[in-house]
């Protein structure tokens, strides 16, 4: 979100218990633990997909997209999934797509959702589970591309470091998989799409020496410098949790060694985790700071952006404002849509513009009006689905099938699901 609404809400968390900042899957797990509190009205800042199903309050009146879920909601991803349904297959899909959707493909193929945090670990436990599967991914393209690159070079290690990964695997299983696995090849996310060859020859030449962080859903020429990076222990590719603890870990570090040091990160996602970062890094400095002791840690972190992320301004808009002259062209320094992020208004920076509806002037709002008796916030209210699959079934009933089945793998580590046509396969006993 805006850097503006995220440092509001995180001041506001010392009056208020129940205000939560995360990504969309545990926001979920905290709006259940704030009804159980007895909270009455939830407001959900995020796109629509986050507040699907629910009796809570979005924070604009109109369509809160994401180009990702997008691209699944549409008759090319179903098409993709008839193939799946031809064979015993098992549909991996990304939480970040809309329940309508999760329903759709359900009914199709036996479906079972993922985050960036434990796709990886889904994927091989299903093959390790029932090992002719075919499993298809999707919708993002270069998570997938990703992962099957990640397969790919773990059947160059041995067989001890793949157990370390999944116990269940070894060369002859990965090897055995690829060509199973498929993903669908026309989904991205507007965000990590800026993070291709521009700004990897950005990196390469200005920023050898840094430590890069990388999400899962960008282009493989990011992921390989990062996955590069990472074998030498100056890197990580993973969610954003992933890139938060390992920037935490190496601050840490830092600290330990008790050495002045200058740490620079290279930040290879959504701008908006910036906030969240530089939150971390001052409670891990701060303390040490007090000491005259302590060695002086100091931590940069930096944001590449490609061309296609600056629009340009008039002279008129650009009064006031410090310019840089490169050769002979002057770039006006252009504030972004609040606060100062961004380069363009559109959202550039990789800086996703749907989530950047979520103003706080709409929070205000909306929280002003709750109660809402006089219906005026009938717009910003998410209402239940209404709606069947193809099989008459509740939309609401078999999207959320999905999602539960990873919640059963997050708990158990294995693997439960239905396959058309046969008995209900269960984990370890494959047998029955």
């Amino acid at each position: 979100m805006d850097p503006e609404v995220q440092g509001i809400l995180t001041a506001a968390q010392k009056q208020w218990p129940h205000i939560h900042l995360s990504d969309s899957l545990v926001m979920a797990d905290s709006a259940v633990k704030m009804a159980k509190a007895g909270c009455q009205f939830i407001t959900v800042l995020g796109v629509d997909f986050m507040s699907e199903n629910v009796g809570v309050y979005r924070m604009s009146n109109k369509q809160i997209g994401c180009s990702l879920a997008d691209a699944a909601a549409t008759p090319t991803y179903m098409e993709y999934l008839a193939a799946a349904s031809r064979s015993t297959s098992l549909h991996v899909i990304y939480i970040n797509t809309k329940l309508e959707t999760k329903a759709y493909a359900h009914e199709l193929v036996p479906t079972i959702t993922c985050t960036s945090s434990n796709v990886v670990q889904t994927i091989l436990q299903a093959f390790a589970q029932v090992p002719d599967f075919s499993i298809f991914y999707g919708p993002d393209s270069y998570m997938g591309a990703n992962i099957k690159d990640l397969f790919q070079q773990m059947t160059k290690m041995t067989d001890e470091e793949i157990a370390a990964i999944h116990p269940k695997h070894s060369q002859d299983s990965i090897r055995s998989l690829l060509p199973r696995l498929h993903y669908f090849q026309d989904g991205t996310c507007i965000v990590h799409h800026l993070f291709g060859h521009e700004v990897v020859e950005k990196i390469k030449e200005m920023y050898c020496d840094a430590f890069l962080t990388a999400h899962l859903e960008v282009p493989g020429e990011m992921f390989s410098l990062a996955m590069e990076a990472k074998r030498r222990g100056m890197g990580v590719v993973g969610s954003t949790q992933n890139i938060l603890d390992f920037i935490k870990d190496r601050i840490q570090e830092a600290l330990d060694r008790n050495i002045d040091d200058h740490l620079q990160f290279i930040l290879g996602t959504e701008s908006g985790m910036v906030t969240s970062i530089v939150a971390t890094v001052r409670s891990l400095l701060e303390p040490a700071k007090s000491s005259s002791q302590r060695a002086k840690v100091t931590v940069e972190i930096v944001f590449p952006v490609s061309s296609d992320s600056i629009s340009t301004t008039t002279s008129s808009l650009s009064s006031g404002l410090n310019s840089v002259k490169v050769g002979d062209i002057i770039l006006p320094v252009v504030p972004g849509i609040a606060s100062g992020e961004g380069c363009s208004i559109h959202g550039g920076c990789a800086s996703c513009p749907y989530m950047k509806m979520n103003s706080l002037s709409s929070l205000l709002k909306v929280s002003h009006h709750l109660p809402d008796e006089e219906n005026i916030l009938s717009a910003y209210k998410a209402e239940r689905f209404k709606l069947q699959t193809p099989n008459g079934k509740s939309v609401a009933d078999v999207g959320c099938e999905p999602i539960l089945h990873m919640r059963n793998f997050q708990r158990s580590s294995l693997i439960r699901f239905f396959v058309p046509n046969t008995v209900e396969v269960q984990c370890d006993k494959l047998e029955k």
